[in-house]
């Protein structure tokens, strides 16, 4: 009982917060800020040293923005991002000729998504909306 009483009332005290960007590690920031801002239909916002964010896909929306490390991260991604949109086939095929690379296809019941590597070996999903 008492610590449900706590996180209720850390629930209702804490402050706002909303994801403001969804960063990601980059071998080459600029190079895979570009890979990215064709597929998504968007432009850079802003590059500052070692960052590089694009412009957001609607107002509120979090930014994609990439940060230049010297290692990768190794092994299996704990984040990934997932693309939809009306006609995933052209999706990936745009994706594809940008330097994406297919990886496997799942299926849940009627539900379709493709898992893909961005020319940094980024791991990401297209699927239709």
């Amino acid at each position: 009982m008492g610590t449900q009483r706590r996180r209720d009332r850390s629930a209702s005290t804490s402050p706002q917060a909303r994801i403001a960007a969804i960063m990601v590690n980059a071998g080459n920031a600029e190079e895979l800020a570009a890979f990215w801002a064709a597929l998504l239909g968007t432009t850079v916002s802003a590059r500052f040293d070692q960052f590089v964010w694009l412009k957001p896909a609607s107002a509120g929306a979090p930014q994609l923005a990439f940060q230049e490390v010297p290692d990768a991260t190794p092994g299996r991604r704990r984040l990934h991002l997932d693309v939809h949109g009306p006609d995933p086939d052209s999706l990936r095929a745009h994706a594809e000729a940008l330097g994406a690379v297919f990886v496997e296809g799942h299926d849940i019941g009627d539900f379709h998504w493709d898992v893909m590597h961005d020319p940094e070996g980024n791991e990401f999903c297209i699927a239709r909306d």
